[in-house]
């Protein structure tokens, strides 16, 4: 998150599940009671890993624990203590100075603040092509560097001596501590990066760690691979656990079968399972600041389809078609959420009185279940474009390593608006995720099933998405009043909490009231996990699983 690039379509789903599905917990006890025996934690993974490069990562769901920045995403969100020692920030908030504590790589040696400053650097310049690049943005310079305008050289970090690293920004950053706790701001070895080459990251041998764990036995295109505890690592009195082994298990009864059989300690749920273990003692539920949502093509190479989408009634007349506690109690059945709005539930609270983002930014009349209206708006939109019949394409990304959810959704979907509008056909064209994601980038839909994950606790995480421009923003939306409202956030009332607030709360509701894109679903998740494990530290964004502190139950 969160994990964090556009883990898109329900098709784009392969975040969900690449990350969101990697999740999780439990572990299996040797059956003899020594006082030796290991502390191992078995989890499943939905999907095999492609790199354990922080800079060519397309997602960081684990690798938070072999990876640390100067800070851990801990409980609810918060940060909790990581490489960083101590903090100094200058009175404009412009100037962060870190103190590093003494902590050592997994192979021994020092980290240092230039271990920092050349991993920065090494992500921004733009032929490393790093997916999550645009989260250094404010980061003085990293924006025009990223885009080849400026060197490496000139983005602000500098490490003035082996323990100090100073940071100056653009414009102030109020989430900046959270973002400092996502692996992507942590170190690299430019020693290890050298003698590796372009084996760096595609095999855990290619590789140093500064978390709690290290990684062992991943080739690139395995299906098995263990991270095992780093006992160089500054805080390793703190880390019980002994290993934590992962297995590629891409369908759900097989998954089942496994946990039933104590070979794993973790079985994520299908929609059809849930009914039956809801009520088991072992049945829990992890919930993703992940958002599903319908993206339009508003500048379709058909001009028909074209006009169309570019209608407001059109786009709000498809979202007040579609019955939200329908689908997410009876189609999916899993515990998803209805949204209130772009922003996912539990993702940030207000600085004034403490709601949640998700209650401020309820607009009614956008997302509601009301056919009445959907046919009026329907109506309009026909009638102001002049399309009486039209077939517009619905993709969506659909492989054994998205959410088994893609199909029943797409199905829904497509039945649903069919019935309610009169003259609207919907095509379903269900492609491989690498596929869809390409299709969506190159602009070749209509409406995309896609999905956004929050990679760090504030609500500019999802509103950033929608900017005219962004890299994520593939249905091109663009709308001015909206653009302005997330640049006031972001700038002119950056350092006060309570109108930055307001801003995005505003964007948010517009955003709704355009339908600039149209939300369907918060993900939810079900899982039998083994009651033996305890003390994992799971959050809706960002890293979500933290096992520094986990372990298993005597």
């Amino acid at each position: 998150m969160t994990g964090r690039k556009l883990k898109a379509v329900v098709g784009s789903l392969i975040v969900v599940l690449g990350i969101a599905g990697l999740a999780a917990c439990g572990q299996k006890q040797d059956t003899k009671t020594s006082k030796t025996a290991e502390q191992v934690l078995r989890l499943p993974v939905a999907s095999q890993m492609n790199t354990i490069d922080i800079s060519a990562s397309s997602g960081y769901g684990q690798t938070g624990n072999i990876f640390e920045s100067f800070y851990r995403l801990g409980k609810n969100g918060q940060v909790a203590p990581g490489l960083a020692k101590s903090v100094k920030t200058s009175a404009d908030g412009l100037t962060y100075t870190f103190t590093l504590r003494n902590a050592k790589w997994s192979n021994g040696d020092q980290i240092t603040a230039q271990d920092f400053v050349y991993s920065w650097r090494r992500t921004v310049t733009p032929a490393t092509k790093s997916q999550y690049a645009y989260l250094f943005e404010g980061i003085k310079n990293a924006a025009e560097i990223n885009a080849g305008k400026k060197e490496p050289a000139t983005l602000g970090i500098a490490a003035p001596d082996d323990k100090t690293v100073v940071v100056q920004l653009d414009k102030e950053i109020p989430y900046f501590k959270v973002l400092m706790a996502y692996p992507l701001f942590g170190p690299q070895s430019e020693k290890i990066v050298k003698k590796y080459g372009k084996k760096y990251g595609t095999n855990s041998k290619y590789m140093v760690y500064s978390g709690p764990f290290k990684m062992t036995g991943w080739r690139g295109t395995n299906n098995s691979w263990q991270f095992v505890r780093n006992d160089q690592y500054w805080d390793a009195d703190k880390v019980k656990l002994d290993k934590i082994t992962y297995a590629v298990v891409t369908n759900a009864q097989t998954s089942l079968d496994l946990y039933q059989s104590d070979k794993l300690d973790l079985s994520k749920l299908s929609n059809e399972q849930v009914p039956t273990y809801e009520n088991d003692p072992e049945y829990t539920q992890y919930p993703y600041s992940y958002v599903s949502y319908l993206s339009y093509n508003y500048e379709s190479s058909d001009a028909a389809k074209r006009e169309l989408l570019s209608n407001r009634d059109a786009r709000l007349a498809i979202s007040l078609a579609i019955d939200r506690k329908q689908l997410t109690k009876k189609v999916l059945g899993n515990g998803s959420l209805v949204p209130t709005g772009f922003v996912s539930t539990d993702l940030a609270k207000s600085p004034s009185d403490g709601s949640d983002f998700s209650k401020d930014q309820q607009t009614a009349g956008t997302i509601d279940y009301d056919l009445s209206a959907a046919k009026e708006h329907w109506a309009a939109a026909q009638k102001a474009t002049g399309t009486k019949k039209i077939t517009l394409t619905l993709l969506a990304g659909n492989d054994n390593g998205d959410d088994p959810s893609t199909n029943i959704v797409i199905q829904y979907l497509k039945g649903q608006l069919e019935k309610e509008l009169s003259g609207l056909t919907i095509k379903i064209r269900a492609v491989p995720s690498t596929v869809a994601s390409s299709e969506r980038e190159a602009g070749n839909f209509d409406i995309a099933l896609a999905g956004w994950g929050a990679d760090f606790n504030d609500p500019i995480s999802f509103l950033q998405i929608p900017e005219t421009g962004t890299p994520y923003n593939y249905g091109k939306y663009s709308n001015s009043a909206y653009d302005a409202l997330v640049a006031k956030a972001s700038n002119a009332d950056a350092n006060d909490a309570e109108k930055r607030w307001q801003d995005l709360v505003d964007a948010s509701q517009l955003l709704m009231k355009e339908q600039g894109v149209t939300p369907l679903y918060q993900s939810v998740y079900s899982y039998l996990q083994k009651s033996q494990v305890k003390g994992i530290i799971h959050n809706t964004a960002g890293t979500q699983w933290n096992y520094k502190y986990a372990s298993i139950s005597k």
